[in-house]
């Protein structure tokens, strides 16, 4: 398919390119050869050939949403050396200079 000098720098205008006259006549013939190759996989014969979106198999992996009882809180709390409060681990400040509440 022949493409013009003309709709190379539309695409280049577009493509906000700045092209110099002799990268716009390699790009005039590259973008031919493209739009030619284009065409010839349009000729291709794919009756049958089943559609393929991704090039990887993929299969649903998700899993039912059903609630588990949870671990038993006084098995989490068996190894903890903090002092417990109320079913919360109070752990010292970290931050603001180890002042709590700053």
């Amino acid at each position: 398919m022949a493409v013009s000098e003309e709709e190379v720098r539309h695409v280049a205008k577009l493509a906000k390119l700045e092209l110099e006259a002799d990268e716009i006549t390699t790009f005039t013939k590259r973008m031919g050869e493209l739009l030619d190759l284009a065409d010839q996989l349009s000729t291709v014969d794919t009756t049958g050939v089943p559609v393929t979106t991704h090039g990887y198999p993929l299969k649903n992996v998700m899993r039912p949403d059903v609630s588990e009882p949870g671990t038993d809180r006084e098995l989490l709390f068996k190894n903890v050396k903090a002092e417990i409060k109320d079913g919360m681990i109070r752990v010292p400040a970290i931050l603001d200079n180890e002042v709590e509440g700053a």
